[in-house]
C-alpha cells in the first residue's frame, strides 16, 4: 500500500467525518483491504460533466464528504463570476439510493454559502433542472444522478445558467476550485437552511406546457387519442412526468408496466437501467405484445435518455437503436413542420460525431442546416447559444437515446421525446403505418445507413492506462484497411486533425479537442473509437450505409450491412 494511500486513510480516520464513515473504514481495514485501497487509492475526479463513481466511503467513492467538496468548490467558482450578486441554484435528483440525500446536502452546502437553493421536494426528471434553470433565471444547477448506471452508482451532474452543462471556461474553471477544497473542514455544511425553497406542482405544470407546445400536430393525436401506448419508467423519475406529458397531449390508452412503475434504486428488475438494453425492455416488450400496443417506451433513471420498441414490417415486436429513434424524429421535426407551414427558413437541427450520417442527409434533402459537434448534450447546447438570434433551433440528438426537441431546456429530455415519438406513431397509423415502416420508407429516400455500437469496459486502476494506451495505438500506427477496404481518411478529434490518407491533404478540424478517433472507408463506412467520459469504457462505434431501392430489399440489404460490420469488428479484432 502506498504512503499516499495511507496518509488518505488515516486523514478520514482522525478527520472531521461522523462515526458510521470511520467504521466502514475500520471494517474494511480488517475485512477488504482491496476495497479501502480501491476506495481511497485516488480522488474521485470532478469532470467536465461533474462527478459520478461508485457509493461508498473514501477519496474515490460517492459520498456525502465527496459530494459536500465539489459543491463547496462549485460554490467558490459562482461566487467569484458573480461578485456582490444573490447567486439562484436549482437542485434535483433521480430515484437512486442516497440520491435524496446527496441533494439535500448539495442544497445544505450552497445555501450556507448565501445562495438562494430552490431544491425540487421529491424526485423529478434530468430535463426539468434544465427547464427550471432557465425558467427561474438561475446561475447554475446540480442534479444527483448517475444515469444509467448500475445501482451501485450515483452522481452530480453540474450546470451553468443557460441550462446546460459546463463547458469551456467553466468547466475548467470549476474543476480548479473544486480540487483546491483539500478538507472537509472547508466545507460550509450548515447555516443557510432559511435560502432553501421547495419546488414541486408549479415548476411541473410549466414544464408540461412547454414540453405541449412542441406538439406539430394536435389534431392528428385528438384523431389518434386512443393510440395504445405501453410505458416503463424503470423504476426512476419518469413515472412522475411523462404521464401527466401525454395526457396533456390528449392520449387516453397509455399503459404503465407496474413491475417497474415505483421509483427504486435497486432496480429490482433489471441488471442495468439502460432503456438501450434489451433485457431492461424486456418486461415493457412482453406487455406491448399482449395488449396489442401500437408502440412501447421506457426511459432510464433520470429520464434523459429513451428507447423505443414497434412492431417491424413482419408483426414482431423489435426495438430500435439509437440512431435510428434520431433520425425518425429529426425527419418528422424536419417534414412535419414543413408540410404544416411551420417550418422557417433558419431552421436548424444538431447532432454529434459519432452519430449516424444519415440525419445530415436527411437535413440536406429537407435544405435544413444541420451541424455536428463533439459527443454529449452540453456541446449541442453552447451552439444553441452560439446562434441565438441568427438560426432557429428545432431537434438535436445523438446516438446514445437522447433527443433535446426545442430551445427550452439544454439537456436531452426522453419525457418530451416520448410525448413526439408518440405523436409521430399516431401520424403514421393516420395514414395506416407504423413507425418502422416510416423507417424504412426513410432508407429508401435517403439512404440505408446502419449502425452498431461495441464497449469494452476496463475496470480498476489500469483500466485507464489500457484504455489510453488502445488509443495511442490506433493515433501512432491507424490501420490503412478495414475488412478489406482501404481506409481513406483519419479524424483525430484530439490534435484537431483531418488527414486523406490516400494522397497526404491534412485539415484542420475547427471543433475542441476530444480523444477520439474515426476511420472513414472508400466505401463510406465509418468507425469511431471513443473512450467513455463517464464510464471505464471504450466505445467503437461502427456505421455502415447503401443504397435502397425498394422496401422490398429491406431484409436483404439488411443482412448484408449486419454481415459486413460483423466482418468490420472481426477484422479490428473487436470480438
Amino acid at each position: 500500500m502506498s504512503t499516499n494511500f495511507e496518509q488518505k486513510v488515516a486523514t478520514w480516520l482522525a478527520g472531521n467525518y461522523d462515526e458510521a464513515t470511520k467504521k466502514a473504514i475500520q471494517d474494511l481495514q480488517i475485512n477488504n483491504v482491496s476495497e479501502l485501497e480501491e476506495s481511497f487509492y485516488k480522488n474521485l475526479e470532478f469532470g467536465t460533466g461533474g462527478l459520478r463513481g461508485i457509493m461508498g466511503v473514501g477519496t474515490n467513492r460517492i459520498n456525502k464528504y465527496t459530494i459536500g467538496m465539489a459543491t463547496q468548490g462549485f460554490a467558490n467558482y459562482l461566487t467569484k463570476t458573480y461578485p456582490g450578486e444573490k447567486v439562484h441554484v436549482a437542485i434535483a435528483h433521480d430515484s437512486r439510493n442516497n440520491s435524496r440525500f446527496f441533494a439535500e446536502t448539495t442544497a445544505a452546502v450552497f445555501a450556507a454559502n448565501g445562495f438562494k437553493v430552490y431544491l425540487f421536494e421529491t424526485l423529478r426528471p434530468t430535463p426539468e433542472l434544465s427547464f427550471a434553470i432557465r425558467y427561474l433565471g438561475c446561475k447554475a444547477g446540480v442534479v444527483c444522478t448517475a444515469s444509467h448506471n448500475p445501482k451501485e452508482y450515483n452522481g452530480y451532474k453540474a450546470y451553468w445558467n443557460d441550462g446546460g452543462q459546463l463547458v469551456p471556461p467553466h468547466d475548467k474553471n470549476v474543476i480548479t476550485e473544486v480540487e483546491a477544497i483539500q478538507s472537509v473542514d472547508e466545507v460550509k455544511w450548515t447555516g443557510g437552511e432559511n435560502n432553501i425553497e421547495l419546488l414541486g406542482n408549479e415548476m411541473d405544470e410549466a414544464y408540461i406546457k412547454m414540453v405541449k407546445s412542441l406538439s406539430v400536430y394536435p389534431e392528428i393525436i385528438e384523431a389518434q387519442k386512443d393510440l395504445k401506448i405501453v410505458y416503463t419508467p424503470i423504476h426512476g423519475t419518469g413515472i412522475t412526468m411523462v404521464p401527466k406529458v401525454l395526457a396533456a397531449f390528449g392520449f387516453n390508452n397509455v399503459h404503465v408496466v407496474e413491475e417497474q412503475s415505483i421509483p427504486d434504486g435497486n432496480f429490482p428488475t433489471v441488471a442495468y437501467p439502460n432503456p438501450e438494453e434489451s433485457e431492461t425492455m424486456s418486461i415493457g416488450l412482453a406487455k406491448a405484445k399482449v395488449l396489442d400496443a401500437d408502440i412501447l417506451l421506457g426511459t432510464d433513471p433520470d429520464a434523459d435518455r429513451v428507447g423505443v420498441g414497434v412492431k417491424n414490417h413482419k408483426g414482431e415486436w423489435v426495438l430500435m437503436n439509437g440512431n435510428q429513434t434520431a433520425v425518425l424524429a429529426f425527419a418528422y421535426m424536419m417534414e412535419a413542420r414543413r408540410a404544416k407551414g411551420v417550418a422557417n427558413a433558419n431552421d436548424m437541427v444538431i447532432t454529434t460525431i459519432v452519430t449516424t450520417e444519415m440525419i445530415n442527409e436527411v437535413a440536406k434533402q429537407n435544405k435544413v442546416a444541420c451541424y455536428n459537434v463533439l459527443t454529449g448534450f452540453k456541446w449541442i447546447a453552447e451552439l444553441i447559444k452560439e446562434k441565438e438570434g441568427q438560426e432557429n433551433y428545432v431537434i438535436g440528438g445523438e446516438e446514445s437515446f437522447g433527443l433535446m426537441i426545442g430551445d427550452q431546456i439544454r439537456d436531452k429530455d426522453a419525457v418530451s421525446a416520448v410525448a413526439l415519438l408518440c405523436e409521430m406513431a399516431a401520424y403514421e397509423k393516420s395514414k395506416g403505418k407504423s413507425l418502422f415502416d416510416k423507417m424504412i420508407e426513410l432508407y429508401v429516400q435517403y439512404g440505408f445507413y446502419y449502425e452498431t455500437l461495441i464497449s469494452i469496459t476496463k475496470k480498476g486502476m489500469n483500466g485507464q492506462q489500457e484504455i489510453a494506451a488502445m488509443m495511442e495505438g490506433y493515433r501512432q500506427a491507424p490501420p490503412s484497411m478495414i475488412n478489406g477496404v482501404k481506409v481513406a481518411t483519419l479524424l483525430d478529434y484530439e490534435l484537431q486533425k483531418g488527414t486523406n490518407l490516400i494522397n497526404g491533404e491534412t485539415w484542420k478540424i475547427n471543433l475542441p479537442k476530444s480523444n477520439v478517433l474515426q476511420f472513414v472507408t472508400e466505401d463510406g463506412s465509418k468507425i469511431s473509437a471513443r473512450p467513455s467520459g463517464t464510464e471505464p469504457k471504450i466505445k467503437f462505434y461502427f456505421s455502415v450505409n447503401t443504397k435502397l431501392n425498394h422496401a422490398d430489399e429491406f431484409d436483404e440489404k439488411y443482412a448484408a450491412l449486419q454481415n459486413k460490420i460483423n466482418g468490420i469488428i472481426s477484422d479490428m479484432q473487436l470480438n
